[in-house]
């Protein structure tokens, strides 16, 4: 009996230790990041074959100094916070009643449109980027808010996690919700979302990433520098000659640190929601 449960301990221990290993391995390159951040430029690639590359040996602020230098922050994080909260209010809305639509009511095409929803999943955003241009610019929305946020505020892979959630969610519920006179736009703010914080949360956590880290579209439909979004800040700095690897590192470094604290703080609703949504149906 004792030398089993010693057998199970060093499994588990090599099991954690095997994970941890693993885990530094995908998170290097971003420590390394990290470390260039603080140096000087001409130290950036030393010591690249040593451990010794990821401790800054002359910590330096050079780097970030400059990058604020360059680039006007406040005008570039509200462009991209103003483009994101766009998205996500007509994603999370939008998104979430076409999702109950398609799961809780009975209408005559529901089914078509349902497929038509998964199929277009299947459909890279980059074969539809040149249409999406050319409407959007013959509308008058180039290089405006609006322009750069309307293709973005429905998204068929948020509707369908909220059609695989609201599937769940018992119809003798909405049943008596009605029974009581709510009416469906009543039942569905009153009763059915408050029930979807998980899956609101992951699409929350999608959506910003996505439209964080966003660099074609913009790139497409912005043309004056007051309208730059993050990625297309970041992006000068490979613009110039001769190329400044530190400042460049130091901005990927504050271009990731909003993702890192979405994630820090809302991990758990984003495991909760991938694991009630999207694998069902």
């Amino acid at each position: 009996m004792k030398s089993k449960k010693n057998h199970k301990r060093l499994r588990d221990l090599g099991f954690y230790l095997g994970n941890s290993l693993i885990g530094l391995v995908f998170v290097s390159p971003l420590l390394w990041m990290v470390a260039a951040s603080f140096k000087p430029e001409l130290a950036i690639f030393s010591n690249i074959n040593s451990i010794r590359t990821f401790i800054p040996e002359h910590f330096s602020l050079a780097n970030y100094i400059e990058v604020f230098r360059r680039l006007n922050i406040p005008q570039i994080l509200g462009n991209t916070f103003s483009y994101i909260a766009i998205v996500l209010l007509g994603d999370l809305l939008f998104g979430s009643m076409c999702g109950y639509a398609l799961a809780k009511l009975d209408f005559r095409g529901r089914g078509p449109i349902l497929t038509l929803v998964i199929a277009l999943m299947s459909m890279p955003v980059e074969a539809i980027l040149l249409p999406l241009y050319i409407e959007v610019s013959r509308f008058g929305l180039g290089n405006t808010l609006p322009g750069l946020a309307l293709p973005f505020m429905m998204n068929c892979f948020s509707i369908y996690m909220f059609y695989s959630y609201f599937l769940d969610i018992p119809d003798e519920l909405i049943e008596a919700a009605r029974i009581d006179g709510c009416g469906e736009i009543r039942c569905y703010f009153r009763i059915v979302l408050p029930l979807a914080k998980t899956v609101l949360a992951t699409v929350f956590i999608l959506d910003f990433v996505a439209r964080w880290n966003d660099f074609m579209w913009p790139f497409l439909i912005t043309t004056g520098e007051d309208k730059r979004t993050v990625q297309l800040a970041i992006q000068t700095f490979f613009g110039t000659q001769p190329i400044h690897y530190g400042s460049i590192m130091a901005a990927l470094t504050l271009a990731s640190v909003p993702m890192l604290l979405i994630y820090i703080f809302m991990q758990k609703y984003y495991v909760e929601g991938i694991a009630s949504t999207g694998i069902k149906g």
